[in-house]
């Protein structure tokens, strides 16, 4: 129902009153007009913002990664103009709703975890009933309406006093008293919770330690960003054999995914940063339906020497999923007669990336059929996502190997039709000269088509380092590395970070002996509360 009208203020003349109607419908037209178009806006925006991720791993990953992050402000600019209109109209409708005795039929929702702490507010009427009555034990209850609200509580910092009283025993004076508790850190005495708080602000949210010692600030709590990265130094030392477990279970699948990406490391005396390097060699059995757990090793190093994935790969032997780095070669290359202990599984998703720049600068109807073909395999792959690795290497070696024969004979004579200098070229020779690595995924059904589970692995340090700017020295990288493959561990199993490494530290600081120190891996030690998604 419309909200009624003042007549009295509306003019006699009916030409006048048309007038007016058309000039009120035409500026109802052109707001909705500006309402529909920042709606497209906002759809343009996002698949632009979504080409950006795709691409962001590329050769110029920086480039890509400032301008998503652009995008994304923009974006959320026009999306929170777009509710604050959305709120005004709301409102507007409930007012007029609301005279008219009609309510709107409410949105609907998943319903709020659970685990949730529960506040219960009671709203009590006002007592006036048409008949007079204010007396409550006259009034009969039908039953409630339930709203929940999600509302966020600000961090609170608490002090725990651990009290332990002294006895003596008059008949023999024996003095009694409970051991002092165990703390990951005797100086300045944080709890194992806020530790976990620290390490997870600084390496998976990118706050610098002077950041945070503001925030605590605010709080009322002055923790210098020294004492802080003594806490930083003393949960990395805690948490190292653990790292060292999760680092140990992955090498030993036979299977992993590799990838690198650059951390500036502060070089004192020098007056500036170097170009330091963060490594992942993650595995991860779901695609394939497998049932061990996922996990991720992260180094560090201060190069990117081929002696450091030799390193790192000492005594591995299996599948390697890389990019083309020319120091994995070394690894995959046969020792006399001896094969090698590690075949290398070059990635898709790199030959794929070197035709789309060449097609999204040139519109080259070569590259976009080849761009057409890899999307068939592809296609392929995410139909046998998740199934067992035996149907996987079927479903390949029928459907995905004549495709791949058909797309290698023509990059081939595409390839002989065009100069060598040209960059279509370039981006065919490129996949050719690592066909056999590029194909080698149908051979087995736990391998992948691309590298693209490591480029995961390496996202939150490459969105973070740009807040931290750089660590401070090698030792700072080392363990960086730690508190990496300790958190990435934890939320590939599903598991609060933050929460699992507090609980782990109190364990170990509790006297937790390090030969069961499987015991506290990822999968075999749970935090008691979960993280649960909200929409």
């Amino acid at each position: 129902m419309a909200p009624e009208l003042d007549t009295a203020a509306f003019p006699d003349d009916v030409e006048t009153l048309r007038t007016l109607l058309a000039q009120r419908d035409a500026l109802i037209a052109e707001r909705d007009a500006e309402l529909r178009n920042a709606g497209y806006e906002i759809e343009k925006l996002k698949v632009q913002l979504a080409t950006l991720r795709r691409d962001r791993y590329g050769r110029s990953s920086e480039k890509l990664a400032a301008e998503a992050d652009q995008l994304e402000m923009l974006i959320g600019d026009l999306e929170e103009d777009q509710a604050e209109r959305e709120a005004a109209a709301a409102e507007k409708e409930r007012r007029s709703k609301g005279k008219s005795g009609n309510q709107r039929k409410p949105a609907t929702r998943r319903p709020l975890p659970e685990h949730l702490p529960r506040e219960t507010v009671v709203h009590e009427p006002v007592l006036a009933c048409h008949c007079g009555c204010t007396d409550p034990a006259r009034l009969t209850r039908l039953g409630e309406s339930v709203t929940e609200v999600l509302e966020k509580i600000p961090a609170r910092l608490k002090v725990i006093r651990h009290v332990r009283p002294r006895y003596a025993c008059r008949a023999c004076e024996a003095m009694l008293q409970a051991p002092a508790p165990a703390l990951p850190i005797e100086r300045g005495r944080p709890g194992p919770g806020l530790v976990a708080h620290v390490l997870v602000s600084k390496y998976l949210d990118g706050l610098p330690l002077f950041r945070l010692s503001g925030i605590l600030a605010r709080e009322g709590v002055a923790i210098e960003r020294q004492t802080l990265a003594d806490w930083v130094g003393h949960g990395a030392w805690w948490l190292r054999p653990l790292s060292e477990a999760i680092g140990t279970y992955a090498l030993a699948q036979g299977v992993i995914w590799t990838d690198d990406t650059t951390i500036r490391v502060l070089a004192p005396g020098r007056g500036r940063t170097r170009i330091g390097r963060f490594w992942v060699y993650a595995f991860d059995p779901r695609p394939w339906g497998g049932t061990g757990p996922p996990a991720a090793i992260y180094h560090y190093s201060p190069d990117r020497k081929g002696e450091r994935p030799r390193e790192h790969l000492a005594g591995y032997a299996g599948w390697l999923h890389a990019d083309a780095y020319a120091g994995y070669d070394a690894l995959t290359a046969a020792k006399g007669s001896k094969p090698p202990q590690i075949t290398h599984v070059a990635c898709m998703a790199h030959a794929r990336r070197e035709l789309f720049k060449v097609y999204d600068s040139t519109k080259s109807p070569i590259a976009e059929e080849a761009l057409r073909r890899i999307g068939e395999l592809y296609a392929i792959e995410a139909a046998i996502n998740g199934q067992a690795p035996e149907h996987r290497r079927a479903v390949r070696q029928a459907e995905s190997k004549p495709l791949l024969d058909a797309l290698h004979a023509w990059m081939l004579q595409q390839r002989r039709r065009l100069s060598s200098k040209s960059t279509l070229a370039k981006a065919l020779q490129y996949a050719l000269n690592r066909w056999d690595a590029l194909s080698r995924y149908i051979e087995d059904g736990r391998l992948s088509i691309d590298n693209n589970l490591s480029e995961r692995q390496l996202r939150g340090i490459a969105v973070t380092r740009k807040n931290y700017l750089f660590v401070g020295s090698d030792a700072g990288g080392q363990r960086a590395a730690i508190i990496y493959t300790i958190a990435e561990t934890a939320k590939l199993n599903g598991l609060d970070p933050e929460a699992y490494i507090a609980a782990v530290l109190d364990r170990l600081a509790n006297g937790h002996p390090i030969t069961r120190i499987d015991e506290l891996l990822p999968w075999n030690f749970r935090p008691s509360r979960q993280p649960a998604s909200v929409g």
